[in-house]
């Protein structure tokens, strides 16, 4: 028995190795850094332990407008793209003619290229002197005015980031949910029918609890992904991210690193620690609640 023991624990050693030096040793510098009052690039040295560094990043005006701009994209874009694709995945469900062209042109988007999807959006977003965009000719075709959603306002900046977070992240969660919804045991829905349930009751009673381990999963994965955005605003917006306006947390951290302000290890240190507890109580809340409403 020690002999298998001990020839599992072989097996298992190159993962707690790769783990340990590309995650628990990063992990453990990152804290030391963010800890690290004046610290010196070049000479490796500072001057002493505190919290200066947190004190300094939550008095940026650069990370209080990150902090703003990812709060804002999570609130919105998890749940909106949660309840859309669930809305999606039941449209192919109860279709069966073209189900898997339909999924597959679902599932495009995932595996094209992300600064490719934000050129487009640019393109169909951004007024230019040739032409005001496909979504501004809707809009002055309805009668509004042209809105510049790339250099214009923050509400329509926002927006379009929204938009575009909402569209990369759809295909994965629709491939979740048809899966999920493909497992549901059909005869829970014979046994309703023959007892005169309506469709809306079924949903509520009997899909929505069986896939809501699989909600309960993009749920949260969403909010982890939601929290560690930077390509989406640096395919839209350009990598000048601070005088858009448009930054995120994990822009901030890059920034303070290799951006024009950067060499600041210890600010982007602390930067990354606060995201940890934030992504980690958020979680947390998340596991909570889920023990509660999910049924597994």
């Amino acid at each position: 028995m020690e002999k298998k023991s001990l020839k599992g624990w072989l097996y298992l050693l190159p993962a707690f190795l790769f783990l340990g030096v590309f995650m628990v040793y990063p992990l453990i510098d990152v804290f030391i850094y963010a800890f690290e009052e004046n610290f010196n690039f070049v000479t490796q040295q500072s001057t002493g332990i505190g919290f200066a560094n947190f004190e300094h990043v939550l008095k940026d005006p650069y990370f209080v407008q990150a902090l703003k701009n990812t709060l804002i994209l999570v609130a919105i874009t998890v749940p909106l793209s949660t309840a859309i694709a669930l809305v999606i995945s039941l449209g192919l469900s109860s279709i069966k003619w073209l189900r898997k062209l339909f999924q597959t042109v679902y599932f495009l988007p995932y595996v094209t290229n992300t600064l490719a999807v934000g050129l487009v959006f640019m393109i169909l977003f951004k007024p230019t002197e040739y032409t005001d965009g496909m979504v501004n000719l809707l809009i002055n075709l309805f009668g509004g005015q042209t809105v510049d959603f790339i250099e214009g306002p923050y509400w329509a900046k926002m927006f379009v980031l929204c938009f575009y977070t909402i569209w990369v992240v759809l295909p994965f969660k629709i491939l979740i949910l048809t899966g999920a919804l493909a497992s549901v045991n059909q005869t829970y829905y014979d046994a309703a029918r023959v007892d005169g349930t309506s469709k809306g009751r079924m949903f509520w009673r009997i899909t929505l609890p069986m896939i809501s381990p699989m909600i309960s999963y993009l749920v949260i994965t969403g909010f982890i992904g939601a929290f560690k955005a930077y390509s989406d605003s640096v395919a839209l917006f350009g990598t000048n991210l601070n005088v858009a306006g448009m930054n995120t947390i994990v822009g901030y951290v890059y920034d303070m690193l290799y951006g024009a302000s950067g060499g600041y290890p210890s600010y982007a240190s602390a930067a990354a620690v606060i995201l940890f507890f934030i992504v980690l109580t958020i979680t947390c809340i998340n596991l909570v609640v889920s023990k509660k409403h999910v049924h597994y």
